[in-house]
């Protein structure tokens, strides 16, 4: 239905409403009229008093009001913050992961599968890191994330610097690059209560870059594993693999030799030769238990 446009209705004749009672007829026309446009109602003012009535009422008392102190600010109330509606949540700050605490004497040794751990799984390439910290993170009755340096090194995609390219400063510069970005994501994650497994070919011989390096990175509070199988397993291993994953055997065999230099380290070395992933993931559970009660020096 349309409705026509126009100047709003005068209010209903009634006695002392008129113009001279406050109402002009003239009010309805001022200013341009715009098609399209409603203007507002005219104010009408207050009907005039009833017979009988004379004068406007007579108020109340009014309660004085207290003088405000000197320098007197005045108070408003607290106004709650708006919800953030961005599913924004608050985090702990992630620090260096101190020392697990041993548990008393009297006690226990404290479950590895219900406490919140920081791993470095240690081996040479083919040694099954990472499909073991992968079923040991997965199969764990607290939140657990597995971090792989290889991963997060190959984030890099153009101008990636592969070692197997030749070793030179580009690589080890992506290699210490990724190692600081692990280490900070696991500081994250176990600040939060999620437990962290990291894999990495850390080589004996350069303590610095390697296992001083992840312990700068983490924390004192990172339990090192060495994972190192015989030297036939990992060259089988290795000739499974594909892509710049996959090392040429002479390659396989110097890494493997390098990493015989844990033995005698003080380092817990699981040999898993003979066993499977999940059977190595619960030989891992028994390495943290007696690391937890007894922490490697390193």
């Amino acid at each position: 239905m349309q409705h026509a446009v126009g100047s709003p209705l005068p209010p209903p004749h009634q006695p002392g409403h008129g113009p001279d009672a406050g109402w002009s007829p003239a009010a309805q026309h001022q200013g341009p009229h715009h098609p399209g446009t409603h203007p507002g109602p005219t104010p009408v003012p207050p009907p005039p008093p009833a017979p009988g009535f004379s004068g406007a009422p007579t108020p109340g008392p009014v309660p004085p009001v207290p003088p405000a102190p000197p320098h007197a600010v005045p108070q408003h109330p607290s106004v709650p913050p708006a919800p953030d509606t961005t599913g924004h949540v608050p985090l702990p700050p992630g620090g260096p992961v101190g020392m697990p605490s041993a548990p008393p004497a009297a006690t226990a040794a404290s479950d590895p599968t219900t406490t919140t751990l920081a791993v470095l799984l240690i081996g040479p390439a083919g040694a099954g890191k990472t499909s073991v910290a992968k079923f040991w993170a997965d199969h764990r009755r607290v939140p657990t994330a597995h971090i792989s340096l290889d991963d997060v090194r190959e984030w890099v995609r153009s101008g990636f610097a592969d070692p197997q390219s030749g070793w030179n400063d580009n690589s080890e510069a992506q290699y210490r690059l990724a190692r600081r970005t692990c280490g900070f994501a696991a500081r994250n994650f176990l600040a939060n209560g999620i437990s962290c497994i990291l894999d990495d070919a850390v080589f004996p011989d350069r303590p610095v870059v390697g296992l001083g390096g992840w312990k700068r990175h983490v924390g004192p509070g990172l339990l090192p594993v060495v994972l190192l199988p015989g030297l036939d397993i990992v060259l089988e291993r290795n000739a499974e693999r594909t892509g710049n994953r996959r090392l040429t055997d002479e390659e396989v065999a110097r890494i493997h030799g390098r990493m015989a230099g844990w033995y005698g380290s003080g380092l817990p070395i699981i040999d898993n030769s003979q066993l499977d992933v999940p059977a190595t993931a619960r030989v891992l559970d028994d390495v943290l238990a007696r690391s937890i009660a007894s922490p490697p020096q390193w």
